[in-house]
C-alpha cells in the first residue's frame, strides 16, 4: 500500500513508445520548467472522456475542450470555487487537475458570478434558444467546408473570368483553418451553458444538504430526473424505426444478413423502400451518433456504419414480437421524483424554506436539459461531421501519396497538417516534386506503432499526492473522483471483501451473471438479464439497457452521462467503482444496489 500515486516525472515510458511525446504540442506535457508546480497538485487520469492513448490530431480537441473550459469559469462567469482544470498528456493518457481559486478571491468573485449567472438563469429560455441556432449553424458551416483534390488546371469561368482573384490552392488551405475555427468556437459555445447548468444543480444540491444533511446524493439527483432532452432522441428514432418495421411486415427482411444486405432487400418492394425513407429521415441528424465518448477519430458513427443502428433495431424488434414494451417508464420516474419533493418538503421549517426550495427546484430543473443536450450536439453530431471532413482532407492527401489511408492524417498534430497541405499546394503551383510522400509515410508508420504499444499499457489512476479530502464539486460529481475512490486505487479502501463501493448512480437491486466489456465493440457479447460492467458508457449504449439488468462503471459520478442516461431509463447503476473491471470477470455473479452504490461479488 502507497499513500501517493507516481510523479508524473517517475513514470516510464513504455516498451515501444519511445519517442511519444513528440505526438502532442508541448503545452500539454509535463516538463522539467514547470516541475515544481505539476509534483505539488494531484492529476487524475480522465477516462470518462478519454479512456484510451489520444491520436495526435484527436488531441486538438482535447486541448480546445479544457481551455474553453477554464476560460468561462476564470475570465467570463468568475466562478467563486474553480478557476478551471489543467490539461497534461502523458504516455498518450489525458491527466486533469482542477485549479482551485485563492481563498483570498473568493468573496470577491461571489458577486461578479452572482450577476453574470443570473443574467444566464434569468434569461435561459432565450439565450438558450439563441445557442441552438448558433451551433446549428456552426455545423451547417463544418458540412459546408469543402476539400477536395486541387486541379490539374483551374476553371476558366469560376477561377479566372470570374474575377475571383482566388485560387484553389488557398481555398484548400482556409478550409482546413476554418476547420480549426469552428472547431474551437464549438467548445467556447459548449461550456457558455454547462458551467452554468452544473452550477444551478450544485446550488439546489447545496440547499439539499444543509436543510437535511442525511439526504442520499441519490434523492437529489432523482428530485431533477424525468426530464426529455435530445440525447434520448437517437435511441427514440431507433424505436420508431422497429414499430415501422413491425407494422409493415418488414421484422423478416430485417432479419439478418449486413446492413448492405438488409437494405438492398428492402429496396426490393414499395413496403421496403418507405422504411428507408423513414430511415434517413433518423439519420439525419440523429444517427450522428458515436459509440463512445466522441473525442476520438475511431469511434464508429452510426450514419457512417449502419450495422450498428441496425443491430439496435433488430433488438427493439425482438421485444416488440415477444409483447414488450419499448417505452421508458417516465412516469414512474417522474411519480417518484414528486414522491420525494413532496416527502422532504414537509420537514422544511416554514413556508419561506419551501419557496426557496421549489424555486431552486424549478430553476435546476429548467437548466438540467442543458446538462444532457449539449451532448448530442457538440460531442456526437458536430465532432461526427469534424471526423467525417477530416477524413476527407486525409483522402486528398493520401492520393496525393503522402500516406496511405485516409485516417493517416489523425497521426500528424493539427499544426503538421497545415505544414502537409503547404507542402501539397506549393507543389502544386512551381508544379514540382512534394516531399510529403518521401517525409510522413515513415512517421505515420512509427506513431501508428507508439500508439499500439500505449494501448497495450495501464496508466496510473492518478498521479501525485491526493488531497486529504476531495472537495470540487465538478470533479465528484462528473468524474467521480472522491477520497473513497482514490482509497481503493492506493489499496487503502475498508469496504469488506467482496464489495466494490462506487456512486449510487441509479436506484434499484438487480442480481445478474456479469458482462465486462471495454469497448462498444464488444456490445454484441452482451445477452439478456446480464449485468453490464465497463469503464465508462456512451449515451449511444441505451438501446441495450432495456436488456441488462444493471450498470457498473470504473469511472464516472452522479452526473456523469451513464448515471443521468441509467436514471432516465430507470436501470439500477454503480459508477465510479473504480476496478470494476480489473476486478469482475464475466459469468460472476453479482448484486448490485443503485441505491446503496454497492456491488456485491456473490460467486
Amino acid at each position: 500500500m502507497s499513500d501517493r500515486f507516481p510523479s508524473p516525472f517517475e513514470v516510464e515510458t513504455p516498451e515501444g513508445a519511445q519517442g511519444w511525446a513528440d505526438l502532442y504540442a508541448y503545452p500539454t506535457l509535463f516538463s522539467e520548467g514547470r516541475r515544481e508546480h505539476e509534483e505539488a497538485v494531484f492529476w487524475f487520469q480522465d477516462g470518462v472522456h478519454w479512456p484510451g492513448p489520444l491520436a495526435p490530431w484527436d488531441a486538438t480537441l482535447a486541448e480546445y475542450a479544457m481551455a474553453s473550459l477554464s476560460q468561462y469559469n476564470s475570465r467570463h462567469l468568475l466562478v467563486p470555487s474553480s478557476n478551471g482544470i489543467e490539461l497534461r498528456i502523458l504516455n498518450g493518457y489525458v491527466y486533469l487537475s482542477p485549479v482551485p481559486v485563492p481563498d483570498e478571491e473568493v468573496a470577491e468573485r461571489i458577486p461578479q458570478f452572482v450577476d453574470r449567472a443570473g443574467h444566464y438563469f434569468a434569461n435561459w429560455d432565450d439565450l438558450y434558444a439563441g445557442w441552438m441556432e448558433k451551433v446549428r449553424a456552426l455545423i451547417a458551416g463544418l458540412e459546408a467546408l469543402d476539400f477536395a483534390p486541387l486541379p490539374a488546371v483551374e476553371d476558366a469561368d469560376a477561377v479566372v473570368k470570374s474575377g475571383s482573384g482566388v485560387g484553389s490552392g488557398f481555398r484548400l488551405l482556409s478550409a482546413y483553418r476554418e476547420l480549426l475555427e469552428l472547431a474551437h468556437l464549438l467548445w467556447q459555445y459548449h461550456f457558455e451553458f454547462l458551467n452554468l447548468g452544473y452550477a444551478a444543480y450544485l446550488d439546489f444540491f447545496g440547499f439539499c444538504k444543509r436543510a437535511w444533511p442525511s439526504i442520499p446524493d441519490l434523492a437529489v439527483a432523482t428530485m431533477v430526473a424525468g426530464v426529455e432532452v435530445d440525447l434520448f432522441r437517437p435511441d427514440e428514432e431507433l424505436k420508431r424505426l422497429a414499430r415501422i418495421a413491425v407494422d409493415a411486415g418488414l421484422a423478416p427482411v430485417l432479419a439478418s444478413g449486413s446492413a448492405d444486405e438488409v437494405f438492398a432487400r428492402l429496396r426490393s418492394d414499395a413496403a421496403g423502400r418507405a422504411w428507408i425513407v423513414e430511415y434517413e429521415r433518423s439519420s439525419q441528424p440523429w444517427f450522428n451518433f458515436s459509440t463512445g465518448a466522441g473525442f476520438s477519430h475511431t469511434d464508429r458513427i452510426w450514419i457512417e456504419c449502419p450495422d450498428v443502428p441496425l443491430g439496435f433495431i433488430r433488438s427493439y424488434i425482438a421485444t416488440l414480437e415477444s409483447g414488450g414494451s419499448l417505452d421508458r417508464q417516465v412516469e414512474a420516474i417522474c411519480a417518484e421524483r414528486e414522491r420525494l419533493v413532496a416527502e422532504y418538503s414537509q420537514y422544511l421549517p416554514d413556508e419561506a424554506a419551501r419557496t426557496v426550495f421549489l424555486a431552486k427546484l424549478d430553476l435546476a430543473r429548467t437548466v438540467f436539459p442543458y446538462v444532457e443536450n449539449h451532448n448530442f450536439y457538440v460531442e456526437h453530431w458536430s465532432h461526427a461531421v469534424i471526423w467525417r471532413k477530416m477524413r476527407a482532407l486525409g483522402g486528398v492527401l493520401a492520393d496525393a501519396g503522402f500516406w496511405t489511408s485516409a485516417d493517416d492524417v489523425f497521426y500528424l498534430k493539427r499544426t503538421e497538417v497545415e505544414d502537409a497541405l503547404w507542402d501539397y499546394y506549393v507543389s502544386w503551383s512551381s508544379p514540382a516534386t512534394a516531399a510529403g510522400p518521401r517525409h510522413w509515410p515513415a512517421i505515420v508508420e512509427r506513431r501508428a506503432a507508439i500508439l499500439d504499444a500505449l494501448r497495450a499499457w495501464t496508466p496510473s489512476p492518478a498521479l501525485g499526492s491526493p488531497p486529504e479530502v476531495v472537495t470540487e464539486p465538478f470533479t465528484i460529481m462528473l468524474w467521480g473522483i472522491t477520497s473513497d475512490s482514490i482509497a481503493a486505487w492506493l489499496g487503502r479502501s475498508d469496504a469488506e471483501d467482496g464489495v466494490l463501493t462506487g456512486f449510487a448512480a441509479s436506484p434499484g437491486i438487480a442480481e445478474g451473471r456479469a458482462r465486462v466489456i471495454h469497448s462498444a465493440d464488444q456490445m454484441g457479447e452482451v445477452a439478456d438479464g446480464e449485468i453490464l460492467v465497463a469503464p465508462l458508457t456512451a449515451p449511444s449504449w441505451a438501446p441495450i439497457f432495456g436488456r441488462i439488468a444493471a450498470t457498473v462503471t470504473d469511472t464516472g459520478g452522479i452526473m456523469s452521462h451513464a448515471a443521468i442516461v441509467c436514471r432516465e431509463y430507470g436501470l439500477p447503476a454503480v459508477t465510479g467503482t473504480g476496478v470494476a473491471t480489473s476486478t469482475i470477470t464475466t459469468g460472476m455473479l453479482l448484486r448490485v444496489d443503485g441505491a446503496r452504490g454497492t456491488v456485491t461479488i456473490l460467486g
